[in-house]
């Protein structure tokens, strides 16, 4: 049985465990994420999506096997055993491809799921939600959950032939698309039980008439709209009261728990409940790389008060530069006249700056930044100045005053949070 079994029979079995998800490719945010594991004694699942990677290298550059291999390596430098990292894909399914007629890209999907699988990834969340050219819109039940068991038998053949163990599913979507945010000017709807049970009872059908009954019981989770969701400046808060109906539904399902996508800021108790309330799988990802944004450009001021002009690394205006010059990770996502644009370039809760700590000239300034403060203890005053959250911890003794280890903390107090929420008895646990 996979451990993500295991966990959730302790669930169902009254335990008030979860399993936090963190939804990244940076190195910052995942050794932190590590870090955080072995601080509350849990597992960690870390995700990539299907637009970061794929067999074409997606946006990070990466294949399934790079991303694997990377992840592999920064859990080693952090000393998380092997056994405590378990790999997940997100969203895959045809998403990349949409623009093409149904038949090419469910072919690419094909290919997509098959390399995630042999690549050793544990946890699959079978997308196929998204109109294709030429599909009705909005797709019907049947066609989503016929798309995904094809996509769940190519799964079951690339383990077998790889001879690793068989893949754990996650069906459904009432989420945004990958990297993607919905506004919340018009209200969000939680998922009706009906719908979810729609959902539940098209992919069972669909899984049977390929006689996938062995890798039905392995569908471990279903992605719904809990009532969370955040857009550029605003959050949408969980409220327990309008999720019971969804919440009594799957209570009468002990093998399958909620995913719930988009908990990024939701506040500790909302992630308690919503464990309670069995969305036992919480994913985050941009309040992470916010936190290491917020962390990054604190660091350049702290760095501004230290170092000559002509010696700063100029990470603020860099990153800036480099998203006005390659627009295309926000363009369509931003809105309003320049300074409005402006700002959500810089401080956006839905954090598109995220897509290029990777770039070139980010990257060095970013490396610059560290060299010229890594070497130094910070003075107090600016770090209460600028990191306060982290001078407590300094002034405490847990945590030296030197520049990675300060960003690390920041993106830790969101992550640990996460790690109680869905481990109780790690509650008092100190990040």
């Amino acid at each position: 049985m996979s451990p993500i079994q295991t966990l959730i029979r302790q669930h169902h079995a009254g335990q008030a465990v979860g399993l936090p998800s963190v939804c990244c490719a940076n190195a910052q945010v995942l050794h932190a994420a590590m870090e955080v594991a072995l601080a509350h004694n849990t597992p960690l699942l870390v995700e990539a999506t299907s637009n970061q990677v794929d067999q074409f290298g997606g946006y990070t550059g990466m294949t399934p096997s790079d991303y694997i291999a990377y992840v592999r390596k920064l859990a080693d430098l952090a000393g998380l055993p092997p056994e405590r990292l378990i790999l997940g894909g997100d969203h895959l399914g045809p998403n990349t491809w949409q623009h093409l007629a149904p038949a090419e890209a469910m072919a690419n999907a094909r290919v997509l799921i098959a390399t995630y699988v042999r690549a050793g990834f544990h946890k699959i969340h079978l997308d196929c939600s998204m109109a294709c050219a030429g599909d009705p819109v909005p797709l019907p039940d049947a066609i989503v959950a016929e798309r995904s068991a094809d996509l769940a038998q190519v799964a079951e053949q690339a383990a077998q032939a790889a001879e690793l163990p068989p893949p754990v599913y996650v069906i459904g979507t009432e989420v945004p698309i990958p990297g993607g945010e919905a506004s919340l000017a018009g209200g969000l709807q939680v998922t009706r039980p009906d719908a979810a049970a729609a959902t539940l009872a098209a992919h069972q059908q669909a899984f049977a008439a390929r006689g996938l009954h062995g890798a039905w019981e392995r569908v471990i989770a279903l992605v719904v709209q809990p009532g969370v969701d955040f857009d550029h400046s605003t959050v949408h808060h969980y409220a327990p009261a309008e999720a019971a109906p969804l919440s009594a539904f799957i209570a009468a399902h002990p093998g399958l728990v909620f995913e719930a996508h988009s908990t990024d800021y939701q506040s500790e108790r909302a992630l308690h409940a919503l464990v309670r309330d069995h969305f036992a799988i919480l994913k985050v990802g941009p309040a992470a790389t916010n936190a290491l944004r917020e962390a990054s450009f604190a660091l350049a001021a702290i760095e501004d008060a230290l170092i000559p002009v002509e010696q700063r690394s100029q990470l603020v205006e860099v990153l800036e530069r480099c998203m006005l010059e390659q627009p295309r990770h926000w363009q369509k996502h931003y809105h309003g006249g320049p300074d409005q644009l402006r700002m959500l370039r810089k401080y956006a809760l839905s954090d598109r700056s995220r897509y290029y700590w990777g770039e070139p000239a980010v990257a060095q300034a970013l490396e610059r930044l560290h060299a010229n403060l890594q070497d130094r203890e910070l003075p107090l005053p600016l770090i209460s100045q600028y990191l306060p959250e982290q001078m407590e911890a300094v002034l405490d003794g847990r945590l030296p005053p030197r520049a990675a280890e300060l960003a690390r903390h920041k993106i830790g107090l969101v992550l640990a949070r996460y790690a109680r929420a869905c481990h109780a008895n790690n509650a008092e646990a100190l990040c």
